[in-house]
């Protein structure tokens, strides 16, 4: 029965993916606009920041809208296909779950935050 559960689930993955994935390029969402410097003192502050993703989840899909709301360049890192990625979370965030923001400090200090509200209220709160 198990197998039947896992067969269906990703038989629905495999076709409403794409469809998502296309949906998410025809319709992105307008970013903030910022000065060329405001941009760049942005740019930097998400330089601390990486987003552990599925492409095709549709919580990640989620954040990332929120993401480009706010106009911001966060490193993508690809959790299912990426055997590094996933390693790197598992360890650094103690699970594979997705969507997973890493937070790193100035003394390179690591924080792993999980659930999309949590982390599009992380972004609103720090960017806003």
């Amino acid at each position: 029965m198990k197998f039947m559960f896992r067969l269906f689930f990703k038989t629905v993955r495999f076709v409403l993916g794409p469809i998502l994935l296309l949906w998410e390029q025809l319709n992105p969402p307008k970013g903030v606009e910022r000065t060329p410097e405001a941009q760049q003192i942005v740019d930097r502050k998400c330089q601390a920041l990486a987003l552990y993703q599925f492409k095709t989840c549709p919580f990640c899909m989620k954040v990332r809208r929120a993401i480009h709301q706010h106009s911001l360049n966060i490193e993508l890192r690809d959790a299912q296909h990426d055997e590094q990625n996933r390693a790197d979370l598992l360890q650094g965030g103690g699970q594979i779950k997705v969507p997973c923001l890493r937070i790193t400090d100035a003394q390179g200090h690591s924080e792993w935050l999980y659930e999309s509200d949590m982390i599009i209220q992380y972004l609103h709160q720090r960017f806003d």
